[in-house]
């Protein structure tokens, strides 16, 4: 079997799984446990373990019993081609065809399976080459290199400092329609007014007179850059 296989060789379980690898890796160096794979595709502990053979006699993984499993080069190559398609999408769901934040992501779950890099590019290039989706997320370019920007949790910030929304850790419809009834979508500058240290809340100011309680879950899944 060769081991450079190609992403228009896979099922789209297959490129399910390298996706939910690289999402639960992609913050650490850690090999992915089986179990937390489990939990990302809501299946169960032995249908991944016969995946993982599949995608390690694919050469697409390192996989250890009992150790955890890591994307080999090949496995990573085609991990962030997904995720590059499934971004790309987003945005033109959102900019072209007037989606909300909270109706792309199953949506562009579908689309991201299209074998097709000539209409990727295409797509790219009718966008505009962005660099971040709809939720902030970073865009890998063809050759799998994320664009960078200082951002942190708004948690972080000090009482009188200031930022502007980038991005949210949190992606479920739910969180989403609730920070639109709240007016804090990306691009939305915010003072912090208020830490209140007996449940780590917050007292915001936006929009110049708008002043919003926010909880700490909340603050620990939406990204701010500092205004200085």
């Amino acid at each position: 079997m060769s081991t450079q296989t190609s992403i228009s060789q896979l099922s789209i379980a297959e490129e399910n799984y390298l996706k939910a690898i690289y999402k639960i890796t992609e913050q650490s160096d850690r090999p992915a446990a089986t179990t937390a794979i489990a939990d990302h595709m809501q299946t169960a502990a032995a249908s991944v373990t016969d995946m993982l053979k599949r995608l390690a006699d694919k050469k697409l993984i390192h996989y250890e019993r009992y150790k955890g499993v890591m994307l080999s080069a090949q496995g990573m190559k085609i991990a962030k081609h997904l995720v590059r398609k499934h971004r790309l999408w987003e945005v033109f769901l959102v900019e072209k065809l007037g989606f909300g934040w909270d109706k792309v992501h199953d949506i562009a779950e579908q689309l991201e399976h299209i074998q097709s890099p000539e209409l990727v590019e295409r797509l790219n290039e009718f966008l505009g080459h962005p660099r971040f989706d709809p939720h902030g997320d970073p865009i890998p370019d063809a050759e799998g290199r994320f664009a960078e920007r200082q951002q942190v949790l708004l948690c972080k910030l000090a009482e009188g400092e200031r930022g502007v929304i980038v991005g949210v850790a949190e992606h479920a419809p739910s969180f989403l329609q609730f920070l639109d009834k709240l007016k804090l979508v990306l691009g939305t500058q915010l003072t912090v007014l208020e830490r209140f240290e007996f449940d780590d809340s917050m007292r915001i100011q936006i929009h110049a007179h708008n002043e919003v309680l926010l909880s700490s879950k909340v603050t620990h899944n939406l990204f701010v850059q500092r205004i200085i």
